[in-house]
């Protein structure tokens, strides 16, 4: 709880503002749309902050968290990890300022997508339609449209304002002067007003766009045909379907037309064809994400045993992983979904998750204990660790204060003593760590030493083939 306690406590205060007027329809929009995303504690949080704001108003009144934690029935963890959520997917910005021992945030939330812009946005649309399933998500988007009027065949006779009216003196007047003075907002006033709502934005540093544009040369004219919006559409579906540079450019040759110029539609086509003969037919999840290639150190040749290990955690999602150690068994939503509070939350890269799972599942008899995990994963956050060769290093050093915390966790409340076991460690251990244990528990026996390697080389096996 360290960490989170830095973060925020009960009796830090609140305000709640909006970027602009939000209106009943967002709430439809929200609850429809957003919620089976982000689930209902993050609904609740949002639509409290809302109803908190004065009627017409851009402004609420100062609360603590303690209220919002009675008022939710949630506890204070809860509530940071709905926040952080709400901030990730765009409906919320978080300020805070620090006064002498207090500290004080203010909420501004944001208004939602528009439906059009939701069901046509390329991530959130598509994540939604794994979630529900094409029925429910046709019924949904069947709920925000209606038929549209054919203007066509009808002839517009709307007169202009000056048809209309006449103004009575066409000269300047102190009257004027008066009315556009009185027109101007005081400082530090707003007038009432609707913003329009944020696009997803995805961080361009995953992908290499220079490798992308070198493979097009003698194909297209980079200039004109890579505009600001195909390059953003590039960017969304390399993030969402995991495609690489050099990936990307055969994608990119299929969907151009006979004019040899690009269609974003034929793109993101392209792009989905691709993922589901890549995936079996699947549609992506928020789980498949890949080690930045900023943060990868291998170069996929090594002959260690480390070297390839590190290479296949580098290169494999973590729900990727979850089914490889589990023979080809889909995870359950409840680990996948613990596995990705854990990398939103403590914004650890894939790699580096990988490693964590993989620690935690040979410590703990191959269960992924949630709290464990994100003691841990806390650590490492602290530490900014960012590549997989930093995380397994920090494990092997903080192995003993890490074994502690398994320790205490499983303690129990009485005092009778439970028979010590000899837990596994991943084979990226060196066997000094390995003699280091507990002189009285005894070294790991051979056949123990032997069902590890046999499991990470079945799951190097796999990534082979």
């Amino acid at each position: 709880m360290k960490q989170l306690w830095n973060e925020i406590q009960p009796v830090d205060r609140y305000f709640v503002t909006s970027n602009g007027i939000l209106h009943e329809y967002d709430r439809k929009v929200i609850s429809l749309l957003y919620q089976p995303l982000i689930g209902v504690h993050c609904f609740s949080l949002y639509t409290t902050l809302w109803n908190e704001m004065n009627e017409n108003q851009l402004w609420s009144d100062e609360w603590t968290h303690y209220h919002l934690m009675n008022f939710l029935s949630l506890n204070l963890r809860d509530i940071y990890e709905a926040r952080l959520k709400l901030e990730g997917i765009g409906l919320l910005k978080t300020y805070v300022k620090n006064e002498n021992d207090d500290r004080i945030f203010i909420y501004e939330l944001q208004p939602p997508l528009s439906p059009a812009q939701f069901f046509t946005d390329g991530i959130l649309n598509v994540f939604l339609y794994k979630q529900l399933g094409k029925q429910h998500f046709l019924r949904l988007k069947k709920l925000f449209t209606d038929n549209a009027i054919e203007k066509e065949e009808f002839q517009e006779v709307t007169r202009s304002f000056q048809d209309v009216f006449l103004s009575s003196s066409g000269e300047y007047s102190l009257l004027d002067y008066e009315a556009l003075e009185a027109s101007k907002v005081e400082e530090q006033m707003q007038f009432h007003h609707r913003n329009t709502a944020e696009e997803i934005k995805i961080v361009e540093a995953d992908f290499d766009f220079e490798l992308f544009l070198s493979g097009l040369k003698g194909f297209i004219h980079p200039q004109k045909e890579i505009t600001a919006q195909v390059k953003e559409a590039i960017y969304k579906l390399a993030f969402l379907y995991q495609i690489n540079a050099i990936e990307m450019q055969n994608i990119f040759l299929s969907a151009l037309n006979a004019e040899q110029s690009i269609d974003i539609e034929a793109l993101r086509k392209a792009s989905r064809d691709w993922y589901q003969l890549e995936h079996g037919n699947d549609l992506p999840k928020l789980m498949d994400r890949l080690q930045p290639l900023k943060d990868r150190t291998s170069i996929g040749n090594g002959d260690s045993r480390e070297d390839k290990l590190i290479h296949y955690l580098e290169t494999t999602s973590p729900r990727q992983l979850l089914i490889d150690i589990s023979d080809g068994v889909s995870p359950s939503k409840g680990d996948l979904q613990a596995i990705e509070e854990i990398m939103f939350q403590q914004k650890l890269s894939p790699g580096v998750v990988n490693v964590l799972i993989q620690y935690v599942l040979l410590k703990t008899d191959m269960k992924l204990t949630k709290n464990y995990m994100e003691k841990i994963a806390s650590h490492w956050a602290r530490k900014k660790v960012k590549t997989v060769k930093e995380a397994m290093e920090l494990a092997k050093n903080e192995h003993r204060q890490y074994q502690q915390w398994a320790d205490n966790k499983d303690k129990p409340k009485n005092t009778k003593k439970n028979p010590i076991r000899t837990e596994k460690l991943p084979d990226w251990f060196t066997e000094k760590d390995e003699t280091q244990s507990n002189p009285n528990t005894g070294s790991p026996s051979a056949e123990t030493l032997e069902e590890k390697r046999k499991r990470l080389e079945s799951i190097q096996k796999k990534y082979k083939k």
